[in-house]
């Protein structure tokens, strides 16, 4: 049964990438051709069955795709759209991890050209996003945050409460949509944050329509240091189960924590996370609001071809 899932990908080539330990396989389908059902995705992200990842990404023209077309009515530049799925087949809206490793696949694919301080623009369902080539991986303006629940955000600093194996009581915690939905948890102390078992999904209440990814933060002591915040991270990815690393989550991790700083809080963020560290800072963005710039490694590690 499980081989009719990918019979009709057989010969498509892959490569599979990381951004600090968040891995994906990635396939090319300029002309959108191929159908990655929910099933064949789930079957290639396994990492016992298939080739093991945290989701699959498809570089698609933009063109091709009904969000890549709307995008293209204002951003006529977006020409390829990364077309992300979780580990479980289902959709999701932006990985601010796999937008690095996207790109360094467009450019080892020769389907972009990108030099160092060069941008390049990319469709997703969150919006378009601009990445820049740095000297040691790329820069991501992942676009303005918002708070899920901005009236209780406001009146308590708090909008839900989060349950874990491992944490004795509910912890406060406080939900940030950078495209897509996160809630944020600060813990005490590393041991508290290493004894935190996320083998099942925290229960979130309330929790944000669609589903939410769960951050489990310890800041530093001193927080903040020569300018920059420092704090450490773990994460429960909605319909991926624990991760080595979480872009969007490392932003909205360094947005609950600077708010609870309050003011004098650094615009400039160190977020560690089991598969490396991260940097995210905080800018005006053209639009009047203030947008999050990720910024981090990608790798290409290896290439197949789907048999």
């Amino acid at each position: 049964m499980t081989e009719d899932f990918l019979s009709d990908l057989a010969g498509l080539r892959f490569s599979k990438g990381h951004g600090t330990g968040n891995d994906f396989v990635l396939v090319a389908d300029p002309a959108g051709v191929h159908e990655i059902t929910p099933e064949a995705t789930a079957l290639l992200c396994d990492r016992h069955l298939g080739i093991g990842a945290d989701g699959l990404i498809r570089a698609v023209r933009s063109q091709e795709l009904p969000e890549g077309r709307h995008l293209l009515l204002t951003h006529p530049e977006a020409e390829w759209f990364m077309d992300y799925r979780n580990a479980d087949g289902s959709v999701s809206e932006m990985c601010g991890n796999g937008v690095r490793v996207f790109v360094a696949f467009l450019l080892r694919e020769r389907l972009a050209s990108l030099e160092e301080g060069q941008a390049l623009t990319i469709g997703t369902r969150a919006g378009v996003k601009v990445v820049v080539r740095t000297g040691n991986g790329y820069a991501v303006d992942m676009g303005p945050w918002e708070f899920i629940f901005p009236e209780h955000a406001a009146a308590k600093g708090t909008d839900s409460l989060v349950e874990a194996g491992g944490l004795e009581v509910a912890r406060p915690a406080l939900s940030v949509s950078m495209g897509n939905p996160h809630t944020v948890v600060a813990l005490a102390h590393d041991a508290e944050l290493a004894g935190t078992d996320l083998h099942h999904a925290p229960a979130v209440d309330p929790a944000p329509a669609h589903g939410t990814n769960v951050e489990f933060v310890v800041p530093a002591e001193p927080l903040v240091q020569d300018g920059t915040g420092n704090i450490s991270m773990r994460v429960h990815e909605r319909g991926v189960g624990e991760t080595q690393s979480c872009g969007t989550g490392a932003c909205a991790a360094a947005v609950a924590i600077r708010y609870w700083a309050g003011e004098g809080a650094p615009d400039s963020w160190s977020v560690h996370v089991p598969g490396g560290t991260v940097g995210v800072r905080f800018f005006p963005g053209v639009d009047g609001r203030e947008h999050v710039e990720l910024s981090g490694p990608a790798r290409i590690v290896a290439d197949g071809v789907l048999a």
